[in-house]
């Protein structure tokens, strides 16, 4: 098994509130992914201010972004003694599940996996991420950057096609909750 780690400390300007406590029926997003990472990987981290019941890191900053967000989890993990890969969930991908994390984590070699949605666009927020990706974030952060789309520009990545993770998932596996209308969409319950 890999280890994991589970993004929950996003800001939520755009929702109004935090992405952690939406519902897909009867269960917190926050709980889902924790279970369904559990599911799949050993060890499993938050990176976020606790909103599920894993145990939990924070950046040094924290809202400095995902990619700070990866470069505090996966040194987190490496002190616990975690090697190898490492698998990113982002609390706002309801539809994950494990089967799709089980195909990403155990994908033949150690580089960076990371499934594209039907427009070719990378989804860096459920993928994995090899030792080499890993360095070269916490460079990144280093020098300031945020984004893990940064990351993705300049380091080695098997990008995913839908026609191929889809074998493993449900084509709206990787929607995400950022707005109001996303919320409505996908059938979540707000908080409150």
């Amino acid at each position: 098994m890999i280890g994991a780690l589970l993004l929950t400390g996003g800001a939520s300007r755009r929702l109004g509130f935090d992405k952690a406590e939406l519902r897909l029926g009867d269960e917190r997003l926050a709980d889902r992914a924790a279970r369904v990472l559990l599911a799949v990987c050993d060890p499993v981290l938050e990176v976020g201010p606790g909103r599920s019941p894993l145990p939990v890191v924070r950046e040094a900053s924290p809202g400095e972004g995902p990619l700070a967000a990866l470069v505090a989890g996966a040194e987190a993990l490496r002190a616990g003694g975690a090697e190898g890969p490492v698998l990113l969930l982002a609390v706002d991908l309801p539809f994950v599940e494990s089967r799709l994390l089980d195909w990403l984590a155990s994908r033949p070699g150690g580089g960076s996996v990371v499934p594209t949605d039907a427009a070719g666009e990378p989804q860096p927020c459920c993928a994995r991420y090899g030792a080499g990706a890993l360095e070269t974030a916490a460079r990144l952060v280093a020098a300031g950057k945020r984004s893990l789309r940064a990351l993705l520009d300049v380091t080695p990545v098997d990008l995913v096609v839908p026609a191929e993770w889809t074998r493993m998932a449900e084509p709206n596996a990787l929607d995400d909750a950022d707005t109001p209308e996303d919320v409505a969409r996908l059938g979540l319950i707000p908080p409150g």
